[in-house]
């Protein structure tokens, strides 16, 4: 079964209340989607293989602890995915960014794509898939099919809320993806809405409620 890794992180629960209040703005709303971005993004980075490297300092020659990722790709999925992406870039500047963009059916609640700007180029990469909300697994499972089939190395999920069944969706599927999550909440409701959840994080996070 793949790691779970839920964060336990008194910034984390701070931004998260801003993010679940229904009076937070779309500029606030973004703000904290992009601090909890970034602490998770500190979260995964532990998990990443280093090498050592010489470095000469101005004084002497000494030996430095660097990532060991040949190729790093994130892969926000469209639209609520972006709002993760500045939170990520700000600590991995040399990832590449690809995108996938799927939209879930209100009724049938099955997700469809519509549109996918991968590459080869991901042949041998270390890819992070971005989706600020883990609700019943189908747009999770879904896009990591699809980088799977573009010739993934490796893979991790991240997202800023999720459900007990999402997860248990994603980590049933796909056994070899672990899974970064900022806050697990309670349930999905019958229309398939995580609760208590934040709403919808798309429209929060470009103003189009």
């Amino acid at each position: 079964m793949s790691r779970l890794v839920v964060m336990n992180h008194p910034l984390v629960q701070e931004w998260m209340s801003v993010m679940r209040d229904k009076r937070t703005d779309t500029p606030m709303f973004r703000e904290a989607t992009n601090r909890i971005s970034e602490l998770l993004t500190l979260e995964v980075v532990k998990s990443f293989p280093q090498k050592a490297i010489v470095v000469e300092t101005p004084v002497a020659v000494t030996e430095c602890e660097v990532l060991n990722v040949a190729s790093l790709c994130l892969v926000p999925v469209l639209r609520a995915g972006l709002g993760m992406v500045e939170g990520c870039l700000r600590w991995l500047p040399f990832a590449s960014v690809r995108h996938v963009g799927l939209a879930r059916d209100e009724e049938t609640l099955q997700s469809s794509v519509y549109l996918t700007k991968l590459s080869a180029k991901l042949n041998g990469a270390h890819v992070l898939v971005l989706d600020p909300m883990l609700a019943t697994g189908g747009t999770g499972v879904e896009t990591i099919r699809m980088v799977k089939e573009h010739g993934a190395a490796s893979i991790q999920f991240m997202a800023i809320i999720a459900s007990p069944e999402g997860i248990k969706r994603v980590r049933e599927t796909y056994p070899d993806v672990d899974l970064y999550i900022a806050c697990v909440d309670d349930k999905l409701n019958d229309k398939g809405y995580i609760v208590p959840g934040l709403g919808d994080a798309g429209d929060r996070l470009f103003g189009t409620l």
